[in-house]
């Protein structure tokens, strides 16, 4: 179901940035900085790490295209990406609990001061696809909802 919200210049270029940091950080998952990534990933994930890292750079690729092409796709895509930016978090916290040193982050206060900017990443990205505004807008009784 597609869901047509006006965005302003601000969310439009914020969007840009986003979906550009995406297929940069998903490029990275694929090349040059996929060792690193692989520090990431929780050791309970039942896959090889590398294998998650392949995987999880071809959907940030993905993602980000889409945010950057699939205008009529906007909102669905910032939910996504908000869905995909928590489904990560996990790497995230692992990386904070087991002291690991990967993307500059070197320090325990660095890995802790990353946690708190993935709610920023969500946030960014359901703002500047419309998502939120969507969310907010009620619907007349009977309609299909986004969620």
């Amino acid at each position: 179901m597609q869901h047509h919200t006006h965005t302003t210049t601000l969310q439009n270029v914020a969007r840009g940035i986003m979906g550009t940091f995406m297929v940069v950080a998903g490029t990275g998952h694929l090349t040059f900085v996929r060792q690193e990534f692989q520090a990431q990933v929780p050791d309970w994930i039942p896959l090889d790490k590398d294998t998650v890292v392949l995987q999880s750079g071809v959907v940030e690729v993905g993602l980000g295209l889409a945010l950057l092409f699939w205008k009529s796709r906007r909102v669905e895509m910032g939910l996504g990406l908000a869905a995909f930016y928590a489904l990560v978090f996990p790497g995230n916290l692992h990386q904070y609990t087991h002291h690991i040193s990967a993307f500059n982050l070197d320090t325990d206060a660095k890995r802790l001061g990353r946690l708190f900017f993935q709610p920023v990443l969500m946030g960014w990205a359901l703002w500047s696809t419309g998502a939120l505004k969507s969310l907010r807008t009620k619907r007349p009784e009977g309609t299909n909802h986004i969620l």
